[in-house]
């Protein structure tokens, strides 16, 4: 990664470049995301997306829910540029808004939200930052609402650490096989991408478990981990409990593949 201690143009442009390697069962985490959001296809809902990226998780929930409000946040002016980019055929019901993570007043978009989503962004707060965006997400969201979070989770020991940092160069290695880019994985060794085996101050995550009884403690009334891989886990909250509703996982999985390919 780069040397700023702030995420920074050239980190979102390494990114780009990376994120078909270097993150772990992308297609699967796309579509793991969406089915975990407790509405029918058909509904109409106000989402939240906290750190946007390239608009992929954007995209694939927009095609699955044809009736969904979004508002895409990120730090970042190109993957904001991204995002409405591959968003534009669903403009009349997306905005795109600039946001400073550590600040407060992006917050607003909160607001009667009844999901808010975040992909590998919120392991750059520490874990007072955490703490206090839990709590603002269950203070100002619906009664009904979802919070669902893919991120690094920080090992519980050494020997997870060592799990962790092997099984993410692993991930990597193998999905730059598969598209045929192994300078691609080269990459991924060179920026010191593994933060298990390179750690990098701008990246502070935290343990899954701290993170589901702080979710907890902010008043969501359930919350879980769904997915596990390589360091990057899949958990979040709701405030009505067990989530219902919701759309297949095959169908996810096709929308992801679109927005994939796309």
């Amino acid at each position: 990664m780069a040397d700023s201690p702030v995420w920074n143009e050239d980190d979102s442009s390494v990114y780009r470049r990376l994120a078909p390697v270097a993150v772990p069962a992308r297609r699967r985490q796309l579509a793991t995301i969406a089915t975990l959001l407790p509405f029918e296809s058909s509904a109409s809902f106000e989402l939240v997306e906290v750190g946007s990226g390239e608009g992929l998780l954007g995209q694939t929930i927009a095609e699955l829910f044809p009736n969904a409000r979004l508002t895409a946040l990120d730090g970042s002016a190109s993957m904001r540029a991204a995002t409405a980019r591959r968003l534009a055929g669903h403009r009349d019901r997306l905005r795109v808004e600039p946001m400073d993570l550590e600040a407060d007043d992006w917050l607003v978009h909160l607001d009667d939200a009844d999901a808010v989503v975040s992909s590998l962004v919120i392991h750059h707060l520490d874990a007072t930052g955490k703490r206090r965006l839990f709590e603002a997400v269950s203070r100002r969201t619906s009664a009904r609402a979802a919070f669902v979070i893919a991120d690094l989770v920080e090992p519980a020991g050494p020997q997870a650490r060592e799990l962790f940092a092997a099984s993410w160069d692993d991930s990597a290695r193998q999905q730059a096989g598969a598209l045929d880019e192994i300078e691609l994985f080269e990459l991924f060794r060179s920026t010191e991408w593994n933060i298990f085996r390179v750690p990098d101050p701008m990246d502070r995550p935290s343990r899954l478990g701290d993170q589901l009884q702080w979710l907890r403690q902010a008043g969501f009334a359930e919350a879980d981990c769904f997915w596990l891989e390589a360091g990057h886990a899949i958990y979040g909250a709701y405030k009505q409990g067990a989530a219902s509703g919701g759309i297949d996982y095959a169908a996810a999985l096709r929308a992801a593949d679109v927005a994939l390919g796309s």
